[in-house]
């Protein structure tokens, strides 16, 4: 079956594909911007690519289209394939119709750490001799590939709140149907398509209402909008982590590279791994309940995070130039910010710490975060605030408001100069975004040569 996929170089999408090619597929797509790491995923597994949506590509016509969700009314190649008449679907619908029928689907969902945690699972599955397959919004640096189908009935896929589709107005996860859910964490974010908290909430209800009751919900002690989304009812047994719950931790070293796991208060083991931050226990914490609920003896999970090698993007080191370290990373929410901050901070100790953020995604576009930014920063020592030209709030006002010295940009030469004159041997430098950001790592590197 010809499959022509638009919208190909999202993260969902783009593992999608791979889905559909590893199933037989003659798979195509085209996408508005194709850059890495999904474009070059892609083109290593043979798929076509074609920039831009130009209804030409869709001529012959494929066998389906599978439509993602940045797809809206007016784009040309979506109304050709509405005036045609040819058949269409939403990537989740596919998924859940051609590759997780029938599978013991593990769920991971929550505002921030979906991509870790499912490549964590992915990963504890796999060193237990499982074979699952998994479709992760990132490149699992122990796989190298963000999705494959797997030789066993286990698929763990980080389950998304945001749409499905233009035509469809449901969160992802709704069809995914799993077995094991993890509820990683709930906070407001994608302004541009829920109005409040409480809208997210109900997604996330439709997501515990699709789990069954032999099933397993797992979810942190310590997030109140989550218990609320449990007590509009829940019909699965509940396992808790954190403060108070049933797996809990002690850490072993601040920076969190090293921790004791608990489970109804029996010591399980240490992990003792590369990954920083309180947010990465907590993932670990979810990571090792899931596997036990499938079979993987908690002692076997600890053996298997302690060689987790984390994600492309996720505070991933891309370079060490004369002493100066930059790393890539995705964060792009205030809560996100502060504990990558935290974490690192707590690593390198007093070592000066500059972060470069680009307020890139729908809801920082929106403004909805950016009270939060300020206070998110605290740990660098500076902060340089990239300004796109189609923000529409006042980020200067913002970065004024900071307690660390910040300064806006609004070209990534400008940054690359600021970082020039301030870095020295010893300067981590930290780069958030959830884009591309114009190859700004990549130049950096080469400045400060």
């Amino acid at each position: 079956m010809h499959i022509h996929i638009l919208g190909i170089c999202g993260t969902f999408m783009g593992s999608m594909a791979v889905l559909a090619k590893e199933l037989g597929h003659h798979v195509t797509g085209s996408d508005a911007n194709v850059y890495p790491p999904m474009s070059t995923q892609l083109q290593a597994q043979g798929i076509e690519l074609t920039q831009g949506y130009d209804p030409a590509q869709l001529d012959p016509a494929p066998d389906l289209v599978v439509i993602g969700n940045a797809m809206s009314r007016g784009n040309p190649a979506v109304e050709y394939v509405l005036n045609k008449g040819l058949p269409y679907v939403s990537g989740p619908q596919w998924l859940a119709d051609h590759v997780l029928q029938g599978r013991w689907v593990l769920a991971v969902a929550g505002t921030h750490g979906k991509t870790t945690t499912s490549s964590m699972l992915a990963w504890v599955l796999e060193y237990a001799g499982m074979s699952p397959g998994f479709l992760i919004g990132g490149v699992p640096q122990n796989f190298s590939v963000s999705a494959r189908l797997g030789g066993t009935p286990f698929f763990v896929i980080e389950a998304d709140e945001y749409d499905s589709a233009f035509f469809d107005k449901r969160s992802k996860f709704v069809h995914y149907r799993p077995r094991t859910a993890i509820l990683n964490n709930l906070e407001f974010d994608h302004a541009d398509i829920f109005p409040d908290l409480p809208a997210i909430e109900r997604q996330f209800h439709h997501l515990v209402r699709t789990i069954p009751s032999e099933g397993l919900v797992i979810h942190p002690t310590t997030e109140p909008a989550l218990l609320r989304v449990i007590e509009m009812g829940c019909w699965t047994p509940v396992q808790t982590t954190g403060a108070g719950g049933q797996w809990q931790v002690k850490l072993l070293s601040e920076d969190g590279s090293k921790f004791e796991v608990m489970f109804e208060g029996a010591v399980q083991g240490v992990v003792e791994w590369d990954m920083t931050g309180q947010h990465n226990v907590a993932n670990a914490l979810a990571t090792l309940a899931a596997a036990r609920h499938v079979g993987v003896v908690p002692s076997m999970g600890i053996a298997a995070l302690s060689a987790f090698k984390s994600v492309k993007r996720r505070m991933e080191k891309v370079a060490e130039v004369r002493g100066i370290t930059i790393y890539d990373d995705f964060a792009h929410h205030p809560t996100a910010i502060a504990t990558t901050l935290d974490g690192l901070r707590k690593r390198i100790g007093d070592a000066p710490l500059i972060a470069i953020i680009e307020p890139r995604s729908n809801s920082m576009k929106l403004g909805a975060h950016r009270d939060g930014l300020p206070e998110s920063v605290v740990d660098a020592d500076q902060v340089i605030w990239y300004a796109p030209a189609n923000l529409g709030w006042d980020l200067g006002a913002t970065a004024a408001l900071c307690t660390v010295p910040s300064i806006v940009s609004d070209s990534l030469e400008g940054i690359i100069e600021r970082v020039k004159s301030q870095a020295q041997p010893g300067t981590h430098v930290v780069i958030m975004s959830n884009g591309g950001f114009g190859g700004l790592h990549g130049k950096l590197a080469e400045a400060l040569q």
